[in-house]
């Protein structure tokens, strides 16, 4: 389950502006809803050239038993990634174009605000930049233990270190982009990696944000970070983020996983809150 963006599509949040944008490949019916939406999808083919037959490959499609697309849109996983690790090539990729954007430098002090699936994924990969400080915030401090796992820092909400080179904010909140004003440097650099859907945003501009001369950057995985356009495909992106998930630390973001029968109730529980769950997913074994 991509968690923030189909709880906002559960819930109806996708505003009218982004409907022709929003939409997921191959996704069947139209905004608000009824529709059939989602976009990690880990399987083995069955048919097809016989390079790929029996291969378990990576696609983009919303959950479905099986399904027919064409060759080009499957990518096969690398040796060593297990097929549920696999399902957060999304999620790597995602953060994969955050860091393009944000442009993290050797010694850097970064802040991840938001312990999600994404941010969890900006900061192990941050983690290998050599020299970088990471501080990985949330406001849930049972947070601390995924953090632990993944070889990052961990700070409360409440108290975050200040005084940081980068702040990426991925909470998905106005207070997580409020934390990340006030804990960069002057003249630095804050990087929006959250969907807000059709939810307003209420930041406090009055204070110091004129007199820091501070900045705010949006991120996100529709493009390839403009600095990378030019000679990076999505492809290519995609590549490397399943390339990236032969780290086994990527599995502490496995939390929760059910059969697709009790998909109805398991996007009720996510819309509904469920603090400690990273990445749900859905198994198709069983009946029919």
């Amino acid at each position: 389950m991509s968690r923030g963006t189909e709880v906002s599509v559960f819930g109806g949040h996708v505003p009218p502006s982004e409907y022709d944008r929003m939409r997921a490949p191959y996704q069947d019916g139209d905004f608000p809803g009824p529709v059939k939406y989602g976009y990690l999808n880990v399987g083995v083919v069955e048919g097809g050239p016989e390079s790929l037959r029996g291969r378990t490959v990576f696609t983009l499609f919303p959950h479905q038993s099986a399904f027919v697309v064409p060759a080009d849109a499957v990518t096969p996983i690398p040796e060593g990634v297990p097929a549920r690790r696999a399902v957060l090539a999304g999620a790597v990729e995602t953060a994969v174009n955050v860091l393009w954007d944000a442009r993290p430098h050797l010694g850097d002090r970064v802040s991840v605000i938001g312990a999600g699936m994404i941010g969890c994924c900006v900061a192990r990969l941050l983690r290998g930049v050599p020299g970088v400080e990471v501080a990985l915030i949330d406001v849930n401090p049972a947070r601390k233990e995924v953090a632990d796992q993944l070889g990052v820092g961990f700070a409360d909400a409440s108290s975050p270190p200040g005084n940081r080179d980068i702040v990426i904010n991925t909470s998905g909140s106005d207070a997580g982009l409020q934390l990340a004003l006030e804990t960069v440097v002057t003249d630095g650099d804050v990087i929006e990696a959250s969907w807000y859907g059709d939810r307003p945003a209420t930041l406090r501009l009055g204070t110091d944000f004129h007199s820091r001369r501070l900045t705010i950057r949006s991120s996100q995985v529709g493009a390839v970070a403009a600095g990378h356009r030019r000679n990076r495909t999505t492809r290519e992106r995609l590549v490397l983020a399943l390339d990236l998930l032969q780290d086994p630390a990527f599995e502490a973001l496995l939390t929760d996983e059910s059969c697709w029968h009790d998909l109805p109730e398991v996007m009720t529980g996510l819309a509904n809150g469920a603090p400690n769950t990273l990445c749900h997913t859905i198994s198709w074994g069983g009946p029919e």
